[in-house]
């Protein structure tokens, strides 16, 4: 509703403008419709700009704060070195007033070049902004290859769990279109994959999705896992990955990882030892005598005296359980009085 006062009183303001200039006879014409096409065309100006204003909807306050300021920068030092080149050049020249338009040009446009290429790093004290950042959260998440590959980072973000801001490297997709790209049709379904996710991201409106186009000097012959824990350290964010190596060396850099698989292990129901479990066996295990089982989620089970029982389904009493940031895995033991029981019954 404001907005639309707004766009009301911006017309009436331009109309009034246009009745003005009419009544100063600076339009005097013989033509009786002069007066009346300049107010239709001061009419047609308010409309355009309220269209252009309408149509980008999705507007960058960084950017256009970067352009207002830099306008403001650029037109401030056109001032002080016309004032400083006034007395090196002939006052009634005709050459001035072009010399000091095509000045002001290269430096608004400079300035403005330079802060929208920096603008990551100058912050605008301007409190919407600032506002902006604390409900969105205080550290942004860098995502790492696998985990936008993986798919999972989507649906967690579509819960809501997650409000941060999410910063996407260009070097990142640049390494996905490369998979894409593969030869290897795994290899290039993941990739493509990779790519519906970070769409499916960027055209979601209520996640805060960045792509983060710099090249800090630190990048220079670094491979992309060190410079996402570079880029995460230098934006005081944390690394969003599965990848367990990755995991280890941005925690070696005092950067934070948001590991993907410790929140999908956090989630899965908890088993003691001591409880009984229904899993079927599938396979033989690597030592002696067991077997090797998984439940709904894909927690491997592995089974003692289990591999005499490939192919059926038995009851089992838990030993213990391992618990990494590459999975989970279970321990048991093949209950004795336990009967198998039929193959095709649901298991645990």
């Amino acid at each position: 509703m404001g907005l639309i006062i707004l766009r009301v009183i911006f017309v009436l303001v331009t109309a009034g403008v246009g009745v003005q200039l009419i009544r100063s006879g600076e339009l005097y014409s013989e033509n009786p419709y002069t007066p009346a096409a300049a107010l239709a065309g001061v009419l047609l100006l308010a409309a355009g700009v309220i269209a252009v204003d309408a149509l980008v909807r999705r507007k960058q306050i960084d950017t256009i704060s970067a352009v207002y300021l830099g306008l403001i920068v650029g037109l401030f030092l056109t001032y002080v070195l016309r004032l400083a080149l006034t007395p090196m050049l002939p006052i009634k020249s005709p050459l001035v007033p072009y010399i000091e338009l095509l000045l002001g040009t290269v430096l608004c446009y400079s300035c403005i070049s330079l802060l929208l290429q920096t603008k990551d790093d100058f912050r605008f004290i301007i409190p919407y902004v600032e506002f902006v950042k604390e409900v969105k959260g205080l550290k942004p998440y860098v995502l790492d290859t696998s985990v936008v590959i993986d798919g999972r980072i989507a649906d967690v973000i579509e819960t809501q769990v997650l409000d941060n801001q999410l910063i996407m490297p260009r070097f990142v997709i640049a390494e996905l279109q490369g998979i894409a790209d593969s030869s290897d049709k795994l290899r290039r379904s993941r990739g493509r994959r990779g790519l519906d996710i970070l769409n499916r991201l960027s055209n979601n409106h209520d996640v805060d999705f960045k792509i983060y186009d710099r090249e800090l000097p630190e990048f220079a012959g670094q491979p992309v896992d060190i410079k996402l824990v570079l880029l995460a350290k230098y934006l005081q964010g944390k690394v969003v990955t599965n990848d367990y190596n990755l995991n280890k060396v941005a925690r070696l850099h005092g950067v934070g990882v948001i590991n993907l698989n410790d929140i999908a292990n956090a989630l899965k129901p908890v088993v003691l030892p001591g409880e009984g479990l229904e899993v079927r066996i599938v396979k033989a295990g690597e030592e002696p005598g067991q077997g090797v089982g998984y439940l709904d989620d894909g927690t491997m089970v592995v089974i003692e005296q289990g591999r005499d029982h490939v192919n059926q389904t038995v009851k089992i009493a838990v030993t213990s359980v391992l618990q990494t940031s590459a999975g989970r895995m279970i321990f048991g033991r093949y209950e004795q009085g336990g009967k198998p029981l039929p193959a095709g019954q649901r298991t645990h």
